[in-house]
């Protein structure tokens, strides 16, 4: 089985924008997390639309390719992104794992995780899911949350609590049920990954603003594994902020 990380890095963030080239420690970003990526896997790529960023992975020895700037996901520029690579390199990919670039501190543990579900050849799309231990984050509407069923296969992502604990007070809810919190990083058969790119986007995604209920509603199938690691996501300035207060460096 041929395994290949790809990591999407948008430059023109509305939050924060040039927030792959922001030093962290004496790196930048995207080498973070390239290089965490590294530790988990033989072939790592940066799947770009920006020239400044071609330009900085290049410079620490990194492999990089230039997508559309026309993409609306990561997926999508993860589906050009990986043909241009099997062009440039003449191989095929049995599996595409899909790193957010705005993690610096991601756990290669998590990565190997999401590699170990494409053991099953059933495996069409994996992701993680860390089990909530703060009451507070079953009702955080910025954390999407999902239930599973007795596959380990997501049944339902949702930015509410899921599921609805009836007759029990908020604070009560984390005694009555497992709660999960996703972790956004996924896997996909090279195959699998064609066909959703190609699908429109769906009423329940509309609805909760979370592309993989696009999949679910078409019938796909996401393996989910469980991980005790935290994601650590730097979607704005505060959040680097917070990285540096929290002594992670």
């Amino acid at each position: 089985m041929k395994v290949i990380g790809i990591i999407p890095a948008r430059y023109a963030s509305t939050r924060f924008p040039g927030k792959p080239l922001v030093d962290i420690g004496g790196k930048i970003m995207i080498q973070r997390v390239y290089e965490q990526s590294k530790k988990a896997l033989d072939l790592v790529y940066v799947a770009t639309d920006d020239k400044r960023i071609e330009k900085a992975v290049k410079s620490f020895g990194g492999k990089v390719v230039i997508t559309s700037k026309k993409h609306k996901s990561g997926t999508d520029r993860l589906s050009e992104a990986i043909e241009i690579i099997k062009e440039q390199t003449g191989e095929d990919y049995d599996v595409i794992i899909n790193i957010q670039g705005d993690e610096p501190f991601i756990y290669p543990e998590q990565i190997e995780s999401v590699k170990k579900c494409f053991k099953l050849k059933r495996t069409q799309i994996a992701t993680l899911a860390k089990p909530i231990i703060n009451s507070k984050d079953i009702f955080d509407t910025n954390k999407p949350k999902l239930i599973l069923n007795n596959k380990k296969e997501a049944i339902y992502f949702s930015r509410s609590p899921i599921p609805f604990i009836r007759g029990a007070k908020n604070k009560d809810w984390i005694l009555k049920n497992k709660f999960y919190k996703h972790i956004g990083l996924y896997g996909y058969r090279y195959k699998i990954l064609k066909e959703i790119t190609q699908l429109k986007p769906s009423v329940l995604e509309m609805a909760e603003s979370l592309e993989q209920l696009r999949w679910i509603e078409n019938g796909y199938k996401i393996k989910v594994e469980e991980t005790e690691y935290e994601s650590i996501g730097i979607d704005t300035r505060k959040d680097l902020k917070r990285i540096f207060e929290a002594g992670l460096l």
